[in-house]
């Protein structure tokens, strides 16, 4: 099934193309358009199908109303007079475009791949100068999924909460349109209550043969409240093994990774682990089963100590009175990422990807992170 959009002021439209125009608010009839038009409008430049008409998208969604699963989404960008400038976050705020730029004159198709869990996919768009000229949607069930367990440094964010980010969040912007990513994780879950609430087993409902299940947990493991709490000698590692043994029955691919580092240092400016012996239980347990591991916790110390106290506040959630809308009384938290970090934490999730040759995912890396 394939959905397809032309976005311009009123008048000649492709064939088997929907018109977006003005008049096109999203509601629940006719299942499609703008959450918001008061920052969005129409040019035309030429006659030419597609190209010679656009959207300028500023701050706002375009919603389409689809059933839950896979898909690739192909967007043409361009303007024959101006440069554009768009980003592009899909269903929970997934980044797919960052800061992506045409010049004058120039036509670009990107492709990227969608899950969408709650019946519609959601085009959010950001940028300086941003644009949308056409819109293919084609529901797909050949891509190969990652599948995201864990807690809220990898989690997409809530409404209202920017700039709050998971890794996880970010992790789609690696990756060509052959890959999705379906990202599980929720804050404050350690291994046991993740598997209690029943959030594997939600897992275990989609996720099939050739796909990955990435898997880090630990922060709420370390929590003394019965929920959560798991001995890193004992039953953290026996609950993680449940992961593994869950992605092996249906031919998935297991993947541990240890805990991102928290954001404190000692008086030489060296990190401080405050995760200690639950990153050498991840260690032990990825030898004895053979799972392939992606050593965050030490991937993250050497970024965290070679850009100081200082500079990883660009990373963190930090911020001065006034500086973030959702925050503006300030903020300063050690455990929890900005954007930017959670770009910068999936780009070392990435990095591991490449180092362990984990196939096909490291064949459908976008260039820019090979």
């Amino acid at each position: 099934m394939t959905w397809r959009f032309d976005f311009g002021p009123e008048g000649a439209v492709k064939e088997e193309y929907q018109k977006i125009s003005s008049a096109v608010r999203y509601d629940d009839k006719s299942g499609y358009g703008f959450a918001s038009l008061e920052k969005v409008t129409f040019k035309k430049r030429t006659d030419e199908l597609l190209t010679g008409d656009f959207c300028i998208p500023f701050d706002t969604t375009f919603m389409v109303d689809v059933p839950n699963g896979h898909y690739i989404v192909s967007l043409l960008i361009g303007d024959t007079l101006a440069p554009t400038h768009t980003s592009l976050k899909t269903n929970g705020e997934h980044l797919v475009l960052h800061n992506y730029k045409t010049v004058a004159g120039q036509f670009a198709r990107e492709q990227f791949g969608v899950n969408v869990r709650d019946g519609k996919l959601k085009l959010s768009f950001g940028g300086l100068a941003p644009r949308i000229n056409a819109l293919e949607i084609t529901a797909s069930s050949q891509q190969t999924t990652i599948y995201l367990a864990g807690d809220s440094t990898v989690t997409d964010p809530v409404p209202g909460n920017f700039p709050f980010s998971g890794w996880g969040q970010m992790l789609n912007f690696y990756f060509k349109h052959d890959v999705v990513v379906a990202n599980h994780a929720i804050g404050g879950r350690s291994t046991k209550s993740f598997i209690d609430e029943g959030r594997l087993d939600r897992i275990m409902e989609e996720i099939k043969e050739g796909d990955f299940l990435f898997i880090q947990f630990g922060h709420n493991d370390q929590k003394n409240d019965e929920a959560r709490f798991t001995d890193p000698a004992t039953t953290y590692p026996e609950h993680l093994k449940r992961y593994i043994d869950a992605a092996r029955s249906v031919k998935a691919t297991p993947v541990l990774l240890t805990s991102v580092h928290r954001r404190y240092y000692d008086q030489e400016g060296k990190l401080v682990d405050t995760h200690q012996a639950y990153l050498e239980a991840v260690r032990k347990l990825a030898a004895e089963e053979q799972v392939a591991l992606i050593d965050l916790a030490e991937k993250s110390k050497q970024l965290f100590e070679e850009l100081g106290p200082e500079g990883t506040t660009s990373l963190f959630l930090w911020g001065e009175p006034g500086e973030w809308i959702n925050y503006s009384n300030g903020i300063s938290d050690n455990t929890h990422f900005q954007e930017q970090g959670g770009l910068s934490i999936a780009r070392l999730v990435v990095e591991g990807i490449r180092e362990l040759q984990l196939m096909p995912l490291t064949m459908f890396l976008k260039a820019a992170a090979v």
